[in-house]
């Protein structure tokens, strides 16, 4: 048995009260139809009528022996929480619809919590393994620009380094977002897929000025040999899955470069996002941002969000 009609019916609706009522967006609804996969699977898809709180205590048994199909290691109590309290908040919303009331009660669900300690340890923020400023701009400088495409690749690495934009964000850009004259990236969530559909401005950060050039570099590649208008994409020649933009083909460069095995550390775009910079890097950071002041024609123009200063040039 593979599904059960029944569920498919009593699911179909708390996913559209997701949508509807709770705002929730598609990667939040189909986390959510994930972890009822999961415990249907593990119940041989019996009837959502049936449920009974040692279905939950077993399920969550159950779960903590299962191992990531990624690291092949047992789940992380990350996971284990999120998976649990999407099934909790699906049967406390359960226990009040027509044909369960009387079968289920609200502190049926509360058997999907984990322990204190547990839920303790998948909240806890932990430091993440980040590829450092030199290697980032060690690839940047071996990687090959002899084609189109490895021109595109050397962009998105620079683009990400240079705004910190997030995946979906970068490749839904288009060339009108881009302001080379200003040093920013306008995120407008009409085009741009943002975090929480959020319309933001990203200024360009301090960082080599090699890198806003390969930035610039293909920008008037695009506008001026392949004369691309402004409501192009960015990346028009991306066709990688979501799956593969996460990933963005990081380890693929770190290993075209000839850095020994290991050397990548695992990272992502998303790790990119968020380069080690040194200690005194950091703590400096807005003093050499406003110690480029020097370098921008147009005057700082202040506000209560504090000054914005922008570059006419990256030369």
């Amino acid at each position: 048995m593979t599904h059960n009609p029944g569920n498919e019916r009593v699911k179909r609706g708390y996913f559209t009260y997701l949508k509807e009522a709770k705002r929730c967006g598609e990667a939040s609804i189909d986390a959510v139809a994930k972890a009822l996969n999961r415990f249907e699977r593990y119940t041989r898809f019996r009837d959502f009528q049936q449920f009974r709180p040692e279905q939950a205590v077993a399920f969550k048994r159950h779960l903590s022996e299962q191992l990531s199909t990624r690291t092949g290691e047992k789940l992380s109590k990350a996971t284990l929480h999120s998976t649990l309290n999407a099934l909790r908040n699906f049967f406390f919303w359960l226990a009040g619809q027509p044909g369960f009331r009387s079968r289920l009660s609200y502190s049926d669900a509360d058997y999907f919590n984990l322990s204190a300690k547990e839920t303790s340890i998948a909240k806890a923020r932990r430091e993440t393994a980040v590829p450092t400023m030199d290697q980032i701009m060690h690839v940047l400088r071996a990687m090959p620009s002899g084609s189109a495409i490895e021109r595109r690749d050397r962009a998105i690495i620079a683009c990400t380094l240079l705004t910190g934009i997030r995946d979906r964000a970068l490749v839904s850009l288009r060339l009108k977002h881009v302001h080379l004259d200003r040093a920013c990236v306008v995120q407008d969530a009409r085009e741009v897929q943002t975090k929480f559909s959020k319309t933001s401005t990203t200024f360009f950060f301090p960082v080599e000025p090699e890198v806003a050039r390969i930035v610039e570099e293909w920008v008037c590649h695009l506008l001026r040999d392949q004369l691309w208008s402004r409501d192009d994409p960015l990346f028009r020649l991306l066709v990688w899955s979501p799956a593969q933009i996460a990933n963005l083909r990081w380890r693929d460069w770190i290993g075209n470069i000839g850095l020994p095995p290991g050397r990548s550390g695992g990272f992502s775009n998303r790790h990119l996002r968020r380069p080690d910079y040194p200690i005194s890097h950091r703590t400096a950071f807005a003093k050499r941002w406003l110690g480029m002041a020097s370098r921008f024609a147009a005057p700082r123009r202040s506000s209560r969000h504090g000054a914005r200063i922008w570059p006419t040039s990256w030369s």
